[in-house]
């Protein structure tokens, strides 16, 4: 054993006090600093945790409570009558089977064409020079500067009197408009997918496709057998966010789906149904919704529609947290 390794077996066995005299105070104001930072930081951490879990505690909450728990000023978060009567009502007006079937489809076909397309657009823009590349990359920015709202007139237009070979068609009502706009990356959010994608893109090495083409491989064959798999945490990111975002979408649904029943649009009519229902269960003709039990009703359609992503998160949770760091490492 060396006389370096005796003296730092000596140091450590020395109490805290004898080693910060020995420091000068340093090693108290480096201790001090570190517990303070931890605990600012676990403070933080906890506040903005309790900011997003309380809403969601809150409607968990009332959505066990009975009516006349609603009521009750000194019922806080504990009901007093437990039921699950909101459920039922919630789930027999939104139509939750046919509602959640419906949305699982159409999230799935929609995020799979968008990320499709997108990673095909986005390679497109990272390696290949073409006319007017900067003011098309201009127009995908404007994709995400600017609303869909404000082009909510042009769109419902456009489709209902869709012009074909000299035909008028009425496609809203159908899911046409939902792949046209998802094949030509105009649907929600795919100028974001296109600038993520096109980012991590560029953090290829060039080398890598010079490689290909040396072996004869062609552009394409090279994208799908080398970029695409490189990719797959860009592509998994993107998959899930166009999921997510589509599962919970009422705008482009109510704007084209029509009869096509999804859970965005059935908890947005949620209070004009729930009026329908207290009326036909009462067999009178007008009933007003009491606040209370309608933001009872509400909260646990919210529940009900946020549940599948809650266990879609858990099944993809450490893809979707690989695909993040590996993100962040390539770009």
């Amino acid at each position: 054993m060396t006389d370096k390794t005796k003296d730092i077996k000596m140091l450590n066995k020395r109490s805290f006090w004898e080693r910060n005299r020995a420091s000068g105070g340093m090693l108290l104001n480096l201790t001090v600093k570190k517990y303070a930072v931890s605990i600012f930081r676990a403070i933080l951490l906890f506040g903005m945790c309790f900011m997003i879990l309380q809403p969601i505690l809150n409607k968990i909450s009332l959505s066990f409570m009975a009516e006349r728990d609603l009521y009750d000023t000194t019922i806080v978060v504990i009901p007093k009558h437990f039921s699950t009567n909101n459920w039922k009502i919630a789930s027999y007006i939104i139509d939750y089977k046919l509602s959640l079937f419906n949305t699982i489809w159409v999230s799935l076909l929609v995020s799979v064409i968008e990320v499709a397309m997108c990673t095909f657009v986005g390679y497109g823009f990272s390696r290949f020079n073409f006319p007017l590349k900067r003011f098309w990359f201009f127009c995908v920015i404007l994709l995400i500067v600017i609303p869909p709202q404000t082009i909510s007139t042009s769109l419902y237009l456009h489709f209902r009197y869709f012009k074909f070979f000299g035909l008028t068609l009425n496609l809203k009502g159908t899911m046409l408009p939902y792949i046209m706009m998802c094949f030509t990356c105009m649907g929600l959010k795919n100028g974001l997918y296109i600038f993520m994608i096109r980012q991590y893109f560029l953090g290829f090495p060039y080398e890598l496709e010079e490689a290909c083409y040396v072996d004869g491989c062609g552009p394409f064959s090279t994208f799908v057998r080398i970029m695409i798999p490189g990719a797959k945490p860009i592509i998994t990111s993107c998959f899930l966010f166009s999921f997510v975002w589509q599962w919970t979408d009422s705008f482009y649904s109510n704007l084209f789906l029509g009869k096509i029943q999804v859970l965005g649009r059935a908890v947005g009519s949620l209070t004009d149904k729930l009026a329908v229902y207290l009326s036909r269960s009462q067999g009178s003709g007008n009933v007003s919704v009491p606040p209370a039990l309608s933001g009872a009703i509400n909260g646990t359609a919210v529940l009900l529609v946020v549940i599948p992503l809650i266990i879609l998160y858990l099944f993809c949770q450490r893809m979707f947290v690989e695909s993040l760091t590996s993100t962040g490492m390539k770009e």
